[in-house]
């Protein structure tokens, strides 16, 4: 049957698709718009499919604050194009997989994909966007904290997000204080809060790297094992976030800046996802 100019313009106003792919859909479909637009979703699964194997190195990261400050989710949606990361229709897409993160509090990325954003699910909502676009995207990280003063951080490009949870915070507003903790964790990548919260697999590696260092300078086999464990504090002091010099005052640690603006106060926990790297 013969398609219209108008009706494919109003499968294009739907669907977002383009004004070939439109035609293509409507006529195969002999001019049913549900079933052009099955035909269009079963395209973006195509497309999907096909790019399975390029990488989403680009993307933006989402976050959300409770009204209380005590609970924050974050989520980041990868693309392959840093064009793709500015579109409005992915900004959209982003946004609405993290409102009903908020809502549904999914276990993981597996439950949130499962979850509906209006009549489809956010795996569908994501295949649909896949076939309007013709790049891979996925939903690459989804995090929840909560704590007893929880802040976000977004680094510029949104491609870096950090949440961070305080404790001992005695009531006091402490926003600016954890967005200088989350820089640090952005830019400075620790492995954990403290030493203990470093897995014991990295620091046999640790200990035995240092070993295998000090026997390199000819140190004697006695004093390998002391050696070691000096680096390893040196390690600890380099990767582990309270132990780490703060970024904006080197003289002192993120505990001890922490401690300084209200006493007794440190990190509980953090998140940092990257999206490329």
């Amino acid at each position: 049957m013969a398609i219209t100019a108008q009706e494919v313009n109003k499968l294009r106003q739907m669907t977002g698709a383009g004004m070939m792919d439109c035609k293509k859909a409507l006529t195969e479909a002999n001019g049913d718009f549900d079933a052009a637009i099955d035909l269009l979703r079963k395209k973006g699964q195509k497309v999907s499919a096909s790019r399975s194997d390029r990488e989403t190195t680009e993307g933006s990261v989402f976050t959300h604050t409770n009204d209380g400050k005590t609970e924050a989710v974050l989520i980041a949606l990868g693309c392959e194009t840093d064009f793709v990361a500015k579109n409005e229709s992915f900004q959209e897409l982003g946004n609405a997989i993290l409102q009903v993160a908020v809502k549904e509090k999914p276990a993981d990325i597996a439950a949130l994909k499962s979850l509906k954003i209006g009549a489809l699910t956010v795996e569908e909502k994501i295949i649909e966007l896949v076939g309007k676009i013709g790049e891979k995207l996925e939903v690459i990280a989804y995090e929840r904290l909560a704590g007893e003063a929880v802040v976000p951080y977004v680094h510029a490009g949104s491609k870096l997000g950090v949440l961070v949870a305080l404790k001992n915070v005695n009531g006091g507003d402490v926003t600016d204080a954890g967005k200088d903790v989350a820089m640090q964790i952005a830019a400075m990548r620790p492995v954990g809060v403290d030493k203990d919260d470093v897995d014991e697999s990295v620091v046999a590696r640790e200990i035995e790297i240092g070993k295998e260092q000090a026997r390199a300078e000819g140190k004697p086999e006695a004093m390998l094992e002391k050696i070691a464990l000096g680096k390893l504090n040196k390690f600890y002091k380099d990767n582990t976030l309270l132990n780490q010099a703060f970024v904006k005052d080197n003289s002192m640690t993120i505990a001890q800046y922490l401690d300084s603006v209200n006493k007794g106060m440190t990190v509980a926990a953090f998140k940092r996802v990257a999206i490329g790297g």
